[in-house]
């Protein structure tokens, strides 16, 4: 999974993000270039188009829904989203819906963790830090191109007995 959220788990408001964070938004195009990203419809749909080079999985329960983009698969469930992935490495990107169910499974989650309280409509679910463990820390001062500070955080899920 991969996600920006605030120290109050808020991460969208109105279909929309809650800052403007370049050096979050590199990050995350690094990360998901050249994969698969699994999202929601909303998620989707607040996009202009879609992500270059990478292929999307849209999750809705519109069994009507279809989009005239390449690389776009509509699925109906997050299991069928999964059910298209071999060994590949997948992302997870949202949103708030999808992050609650994908949680329970995941393997990794890279979150960029805003130094701010938002007020939202979607929130990241709270991680039971009793199944995860951080192994990467990287803090990024706010400055000009980046109103609020942030950290990147790397979880990874413990294995079982430790």
């Amino acid at each position: 999974m991969i996600a920006a959220a605030a120290e109050n788990n808020a991460i969208g408001k109105d279909n929309k993000l809650l800052w403007h964070l370049p050096d979050d938004f590199k990050r995350f195009k690094k990360l998901t270039v050249g994969h698969k990203i699994i999202m929601g419809r909303k998620t989707f749909e607040s996009f202009p188009k879609p992500l270059p080079r990478r292929t999307h999985i849209i999750i809705t329960r519109d069994l009507q829904y279809h989009v005239p983009f390449e690389d776009c698969i509509v699925v109906h469930s997050l299991e069928a989203a999964l059910d298209l992935i071999l060994e590949e490495h997948v992302f997870v990107i949202g949103g708030g819906e999808i992050y609650t169910q994908a949680i329970k499974i995941a393997d990794v989650i890279e979150l960029t963790s805003v130094h701010t309280r938002c007020d939202a409509d979607t929130y990241f679910p709270v991680i039971p830090l009793e199944d995860w463990a951080v192994t990467e820390e990287v803090f990024h001062e706010a400055d000009a191109r980046h109103k609020y500070a942030f950290t990147f955080v790397t979880y990874n899920r413990k294995k079982e007995g430790k």
